[in-house]
């Protein structure tokens, strides 16, 4: 594996600022969650939640939904031990992998049928890729994790995957796909309380409607989550669903899915 010291840049001159962010916390051993805020790219000044887990791996630490953390929080990310990866689910998310790979030297992977855009509409021809990642994942790849294994979404646009940890009944690691946020937290600002609140972005155990209305998803492929076996979900937006989580988002996974397609 690279080093800080060998690390490669990306094809950005400058990464984002750091986010707002609570404290990491451990949900199971060597596996972490924190949540914190991003400013979205719209004309609009909209600051919504999202959330990053920390996973210990085989050689060093993996980030899923990567938030890059102001240094106090990366003082306490490297407490846990090396940044060795980081793993994007979510094909809307991952503008501050870059930043880890130029900080530690972690190697990036990404799911076959994403790239890294700027911006909201990844169909947009004229959206450039801003960076790429060292190694492009599909169900049958090997994750750094013991035990761990992709579930790929690949009919919607962009591609999704969700990370199952096979430990403590299933710790199911999702992007935008598995969502819980039932209110706003300190991180969303006022304009973005409104329009999520309309969008029906605050409910428990919720399937993402933004998702769904802009990747369209089929809904046969939303609802074979349920063939996965686990009792936890850590989303990439709201809090961690501790316990009998499989059953708690059932009724949205088998519900009404606005924006899927047959």
């Amino acid at each position: 594996m690279r080093t800080a010291s060998t690390a490669r840049t990306s094809n950005s001159i400058s990464h984002p600022s750091p986010s707002p962010h609570g404290r990491l916390r451990e949900l199971f051993d060597g596996v972490w969650f924190v949540r914190g805020g991003i400013k979205m790219p719209m004309r609009v000044p909209m600051k919504i939640g999202r959330a990053m887990t920390v996973v210990r791996g085989d050689d060093g630490l993996v980030i899923f939904n990567s938030m890059r953390l102001s240094e106090e929080g990366l003082r306490e990310l490297d407490a846990l031990g090396d940044v060795r990866h980081v793993v994007r689910l979510a094909g809307f998310h991952g503008r501050d992998d870059g930043f880890y790979r130029d900080r530690y030297g972690a190697t990036v992977y990404a799911i076959k049928g994403q790239r890294y855009f700027r911006g909201m509409d990844p169909k947009k021809q004229s959206v450039a890729s801003f960076m790429e990642p060292d190694v492009w994942l599909d169900e049958e790849s090997t994750l750094p994790i013991p035990g761990a294994r992709l579930k790929v979404i690949d009919s919607c646009d962009p591609t999704e995957a969700l990370c199952l940890i096979d430990r403590e009944g299933g710790i199911l690691i999702t992007g935008d796909s598995l969502q819980n946020s039932p209110a706003p937290d300190e991180f969303f600002n006022f304009p973005a309380k409104l329009m999520m609140k309309r969008f029906g972005f605050f409910k428990p155990y919720n399937v993402g409607p933004g998702w769904l209305q802009f990747a369209n998803p089929s809904a046969d492929d939303v609802r074979s989550i349920l063939q996965l076996d686990f009792e936890h979900v850590l989303p990439g937006h709201g809090d961690a669903v501790i316990g009998g989580a499989k059953e708690k988002y059932r009724p949205a996974i088998e519900g009404e899915l606005k924006g899927c397609h047959a």
